[in-house]
C-alpha cells in the first residue's frame, strides 16, 4: 500500500507546487512596442490617433484601434510565460478567423538566426480577464521573443507574466528600417489562424525589414484622409500599398493620382510600391463577382501603367499570389488561409527587395 501512497503524495506535492508558482507582470507598453506607423499614439495599442486625424468613419475607427501588426519585443529567461488582457469594447464577432487571431496572441522566439513559432493562445471565453499560459517548460535560458497582439480586438492593457526570479527586459528592435504597409483585410490579417500570420508579418520575419501594418480591413480605398494621415507618418523609409482590393473601378480611376500626389508631396523621393490584388476564389462560378473582379483588376493595371510613367518613385508589382496550384488556399472565397498568406509574402518578396535596394534599403 505504501508503494502506492508515496507516488500519490509526490504527485500531489508537485501539483500544489505548480499551482503555487508566482508570476511577475509587466505592461507590454513598458517593454518595446514595434510595428506601428505612428509610434507615439495616446493609447499605446492603437495604431493611429483617431482624435487627431479627421475624416474616419465609425467603422474605420474600429479597425484603426485594433492592435493588428503591433509586436512586443522582449527578452526573458522565464521557463513559462503568462498573459493578462483587458479588452476594450470593440472585438470582432465574425466567423472567418480563429480566436487566436481575433483576440489572441502569437509568440515567436529566435533560434539559430531565424524566428521560430513558439506558442499561441487566448484567454478563457468565460473569464477573459484571467491570465493564461502562453508557453511552459522552456529550458530557463534567455530567449529573444516577439509577441504579436490581437488582429481584430481593441486591447486596453496587455501584461506579460514571467516566473518570480526570472528576467524580463525590453529587446532592441530586431528589424531594420520602417516600411509602412497600408491596405485591405489582406494586409490587416483577416482569416489568419494566428495573429502573426498576416503577410506583412511573414515578410518581416523572412527579410528582417520592419513592416508597419496599417491594414484597415475592407475600408482601404485610397481616401484622401488616409493620405493626409500618412503624410505625417514619421521616419518612414518606404510605402507599400495593397490599394486595389477594395475600391470600385470609379474609385480607382478618380482617387489613385491624387493619392500618389499627396504622398509624394509629403514624402518626396520615397518609394511608393503598389500591389496588384489577388485572385478571389469567389469568382470561380459567380458570374457577377467574376465581372466585377476582372474590371477592378483591369482598371488597376491600366491606371498603374500610366502612374509609373507619370510619377517618379512609383512602382507596381503584379506577381501577387495567394493561390496554390491546387487552388485550395481560400477560407471564405475572399480571404486566404495561412498558407495563402505565406504564398503572397513569398511572391512579392523578391520584387519588393529589388525596388528597395535602389534606395539603399537592404
Amino acid at each position: 500500500m505504501k508503494h502506492v501512497i508515496l507516488p500519490l503524495i509526490l504527485a500531489l506535492g508537485l501539483s500544489l507546487s505548480l499551482q503555487a508558482q508566482e508570476y511577475r507582470y509587466t505592461e507590454a507598453a513598458d517593454l518595446n512596442l514595434i510595428g506601428k506607423v505612428f509610434p507615439d499614439t495616446p493609447h499605446p495599442y492603437h495604431r493611429i490617433d483617431t482624435a487627431r486625424y479627421k475624416g474616419f468613419s465609425a467603422g474605420e475607427i474600429a479597425r484603426l484601434i485594433e492592435s493588428a501588426g503591433v509586436i512586443v519585443a522582449f527578452k526573458t529567461d522565464s521557463p513559462s510565460i503568462q498573459i493578462k488582457t483587458v479588452y476594450g469594447a470593440h472585438i470582432y464577432r465574425g466567423g472567418s478567423a480563429t480566436g487566436f487571431s481575433i483576440k489572441g496572441y502569437d509568440l515567436y522566439i529566435r533560434k539559430d538566426g531565424r524566428w521560430l513559432w513558439a506558442g499561441a493562445g487566448m484567454p478563457n471565453e468565460d473569464h477573459p480577464d484571467e491570465p493564461f499560459k502562453l508557453i511552459a517548460d522552456m529550458d530557463g535560458s534567455e530567449h529573444e521573443c516577439l509577441l504579436y497582439l490581437p488582429v481584430r480586438a481593441e486591447v486596453l492593457s496587455v501584461q506579460i507574466g514571467v516566473e518570480d526570479g526570472a528576467s524580463l527586459e525590453p529587446m532592441e528592435n530586431p528589424f531594420r528600417y520602417r516600411i509602412c504597409v497600408h491596405g485591405s483585410s489582406y494586409t490587416h490579417g483577416v482569416s489568419t489562424s494566428r495573429s502573426g500570420m498576416a503577410w506583412p508579418s511573414i515578410f518581416a520575419r523572412e527579410t528582417g525589414l520592419q513592416t508597419l501594418n496599417l491594414g484597415v480591413s475592407g475600408r482601404c480605398k485610397m481616401q484622401s484622409y488616409f493620405a493626409a494621415a500618412l503624410a505625417e507618418a514619421p521616419d518612414v523609409d518606404a510605402f507599400i500599398f495593397d490599394a486595389f482590393s477594395n475600391p470600385s473601378v470609379e474609385e480607382i480611376e478618380t482617387r489613385l493620382f491624387p493619392f500618389i500626389e499627396a504622398m509624394q508631396a509629403a514624402h518626396p523621393g520615397k518609394p511608393l510600391i503598389f500591389l496588384k490584388t489577388i485572385y478571389r476564389e469567389k469568382r470561380n462560378f459567380n458570374t457577377q463577382v467574376e465581372a466585377d473582379e476582372a474590371a477592378r483588376m483591369a482598371a488597376s493595371v491600366r491606371m498603374m501603367k500610366e502612374a509609373c510613367k507619370k510619377y517618379p518613385d512609383v512602382y507596381f508589382i503584379t506577381t501577387t499570389n495567394a493561390t496554390s496550384p491546387e487552388r485550395e488556399t481560400t477560407v471564405d472565397g475572399t480571404h486566404p488561409d495561412d498558407y495563402g498568406y505565406t504564398l503572397w509574402a513569398h511572391s512579392v518578396e523578391k520584387p519588393i527587395l529589388k525596388i528597395l535596394k535602389k534606395y539603399g534599403i537592404r
